[in-house]
């Protein structure tokens, strides 16, 4: 459906303010960034700033309804007779040669690991981002593989695998954040997250083929 007049302005509202609020949380930090001082940026109020971003941390985390649906997404496009640990596999050893925003690896990834990590409300933020991520995911597999409410497999492989895609994306933005640069990081994660699948194959290798 083509998009409208209204739908349009509203749509390079919200992209406008966003951006402004990018840019200021990587000149100055997200704690020492106030919503009126993005909404002056921006030139709107500060109530239709709070129109289209609930809270300040969705200002920052603009995209994570679409962070949540990754797995579930990757889950769903498995191939026949393919593992879910395979597709994994498959999407980050993907990922990692585009440098995709999905899993962090896109430029400003470091600035975006700094920010984080001076920010404890952030880093809460992305804690309850990771559970809904995991909770998509399970129930996605439980449908998959026709589990039962009570079985646990299907919550235990989601969790198995999301905190190896977090604990790689982590040691990933470590290492940019001392300095490295693209280039030399990228055959570091590609061997770490090819040793990581290798594992998680050993004991879930099989689960939803």
């Amino acid at each position: 459906m083509e998009e409208g007049l209204r739908e349009r302005k509203k749509r390079e509202t919200r992209e406008r303010i966003s951006d402004v609020a990018t840019g200021l949380f990587m000149a100055r930090g997200f704690e020492e960034v106030t919503i009126a001082e993005i909404a002056k940026a921006a030139d709107v109020s500060v109530n239709t700033v709070f129109n289209y971003f609930g809270t300040k941390e969705d200002l920052f985390l603009d995209r994570q309804e679409e962070v949540e649906d990754v797995p579930a997404r990757v889950a769903l496009s498995r191939g026949e007779g393919e593992s879910v640990v395979a597709a994994f596999r498959r999407d980050f050893l993907a990922a990692i040669e585009t440098r995709d925003w999905r899993y962090g690896m896109n430029d400003g990834a470091a600035e975006f690991g700094r920010i984080m990590a001076r920010s404890p409300s952030l880093q809460s933020r992305l804690r309850e981002i990771e559970l809904r991520r995991a909770d998509r995911l399970a129930r996605v597999l439980a449908a998959q593989t026709g589990a039962d409410e009570d079985d646990l497999r299907p919550r235990l492989v989601a969790g198995q695998i999301l905190e190896t895609a977090v604990l790689l994306t982590r040691g990933m933005w470590l290492r940019l954040m001392s300095g490295q640069s693209w280039e030399e990081v990228r055959p570091w994660l590609r061997e770490q997250a090819k040793a990581a699948f290798d594992l998680l194959e050993g004991g879930l290798g099989d689960f939803g083929t």
